[in-house]
């Protein structure tokens, strides 16, 4: 069907929605961020490049020049080089390029945000920033202790005795449909104790014979001052344009829908150029699950382990390569002896904590971790109590009885449940606390139940849903916890047993379509069009 062409009823919009040939009304007005270029550094740290966040009227059918402001240049050793960032320019909206850092000439570049002052040159000199898209550069101390550049988000920091200023903070956006910092300072360098480069892509500054770090390529960071006025060049800047909807009605840059929003990211100069309404591609993501090994459980009147944590969520669009560790479990308690933490599982900077070992009869006491090992008997201390896991990816253990004669202990945490506490009147040991379920494979699993507490003449608790082991009575070894589900394991019982072993964990990815490689030999799935990675073994991925 023609774009609106005539009048349209309500029953034929519906019909082309369902369709998807109804469009919409093209945008009038567009969502922009404008990151410049950072400066390059000098003995100082540059200023970051100029940042600009707002709302720009937009003329249908018109075209828009798009201007990515590259970083300025580094100092050269002992030289004057260093250049303030270039521009970068959305139609007639300009961010202005981040200052050089202070430099042998005694002079200092203002942008954006300026550059930081040396104090080999002078303590008060600093570069200025424009008020709404940056702040000044830090001054210099004595002894040629320099300052950092400013950020988006505030002054660089001035240098102080034997230490650098850090380069300022940047500023958050989530325009991008991730929450990002941009303009970040450069750190100053040239100090006993070195300025580190602002949040927001700042380059760290640096000692002799090292360059000044370079601000991180499309942040619009400034780049970190060197010793000898060796300094690091600035960040690339950024331009990143979104409107409402999933309707795609312009080309250029990066396009993918995400929350609701047709996203542009423009890491060089282009045009936005109107095309074809057209349904846009939704923003790639990695889909996690990170679980832990669990907890061995604890050995004679003992709790059980703590089940490993677990961490669930997505990073939005994914890319490189991404090392995974998968974590063992805790090895079960002998003879009075606490169960050993379980290992944590890691993707990337993603950590899940293992699970906590289960505590014993009057000994020791239960570990914490991702969820908590259960407490032992403790006939002299009221109760063997369960210890905590951790906010967020699991639960505490529960607390072991206090009577005399009953060897019951408490069950370990687990990921969505905290663990039974041992009964002194019904002499039995505390279940262990229940996982959590997922489907990111495509079927429902549940992960990460902890494990049961034991008892001496009565029943042990069981194992929590999500790979828990059991405890039994007597002097009967605990179970194991399930393999690759981080369940904790269950309570050795009294007399001379042996608590079970944790569960070793898992790392499960979720993409949109096929990795370029991996290692470590995952198992590959398939469901829902999204290709599955079960990791049980560590390894790396690359997206």
């Amino acid at each position: 069907m023609a774009q609106y062409s005539g009048m349209w009823t309500l029953s034929q919009v519906s019909q082309a929605v369902k369709n998807q040939t109804w469009t919409g009304l093209p945008p009038a007005v567009i969502e922009y961020l404008i990151v410049a270029g950072g400066g390059g550094g000098g003995a100082a740290g540059a200023g970051a490049g100029g940042l600009l966040a707002g709302y720009a009227g937009i003329t249908s059918g018109s075209s828009y020049t798009v201007t990515i402001g590259a970083g300025g240049t580094g100092n050269a050793a002992s030289g004057n080089t260093s250049t303030n960032g270039a521009a970068s320019v959305f139609d007639s909206i300009s961010a202005t390029g981040g200052g050089y850092g202070m430099r042998t000439d005694v002079s200092v570049g203002s942008g954006g945000s300026g550059g930081g002052g040396w104090a080999g040159g002078s303590t008060t000199i600093v570069g200025s920033g424009i008020s709404g898209q940056g702040n000044a550069g830090g001054v210099g101390f004595s002894n040629d202790r320099s300052g950092g550049g400013g950020g988006a988000g505030t002054v660089g920091v001035l240098g102080l005795n034997l230490l650098s200023g850090n380069g300022g903070a940047g500023i958050t956006s989530a325009i991008s449909g991730t929450l990002t910092a941009y303009a970040g300072g450069g750190g100053g360098g040239y100090a006993t104790t070195l300025g580190v480069g602002g949040v927001g892509g700042g380059g760290n500054g640096t000692n002799a014979p090292t360059q000044g770090g370079a601000g991180t390529a499309n942040t619009g960071g400034g780049g970190g001052g060197g010793q000898n006025w060796f300094g690091g060049n600035g960040g690339s800047g950024v331009v990143i344009l979104r409107y409402p909807g999933s309707i795609q009605y312009f080309t250029g840059g990066t396009v993918y829908t995400y929350g609701n929003y047709v996203i542009h990211t423009f890491t060089s100069s282009g045009t936005l150029a109107p095309t074809t309404p057209t349904p846009a591609t939704p923003l790639p993501t990695l889909n996690y699950l990170v679980v832990a090994g669990g907890g061995g459980g604890g050995a004679q009147g003992a709790g059980g382990g703590g089940a490993g944590g677990l961490l669930t969520s997505a990073l939005t669009n994914p890319s490189g390569t991404y090392t995974i560790t998968v974590g063992a479990g805790g090895i079960g308690g002998v003879s009075n002896v606490r169960g050993s933490q379980g290992s944590n599982s890691v993707l990337s900077s993603i950590t899940s904590i293992g699970g906590g070992g289960g505590g014993t009869y009057n000994l020791a006491p239960a570990a914490g971790g991702g969820s908590g090992g259960g407490g032992g008997d403790d006939e002299y201390n009221s109760s063997g109590l369960g210890a905590a896991g951790t906010s967020g990816q699991g639960n505490s253990g529960g607390n072991g009885s206090s009577a005399i004669g009953n060897y019951v202990g408490g069950g370990g945490g687990g990921a969505s449940a905290v663990g039974g506490t041992g009964s002194t009147a019904a002499n039995t040991g505390g279940n262990g606390g229940a996982g959590s379920v997922s489907t990111i494979t495509g079927s429902s699993v549940t992960y990460a139940g902890g494990g049961g507490g034991s008892s001496y003449t009565g029943t042990g608790g069981s194992g929590g849903a999500g790979g828990g082991g059991a405890a039994f009575i007597g002097a009967t070894n605990g179970q194991a916890g399930t393999v690759n589900t981080g369940g904790g394991g269950g309570a050795g019982g009294y007399p001379a047993s042996t608590g079970g072993a944790g569960g070793s964990g898992v790392v499960i990815l979720s993409l949109p379509s096929a990795a370029t490689s991996t290692t470590g030999s995952p198992t590959v799935t398939t469901s829902g069009g999204r290709t599955i990675y079960t990791f049980t073994a560590s390894g790396t991925i690359t997206i």
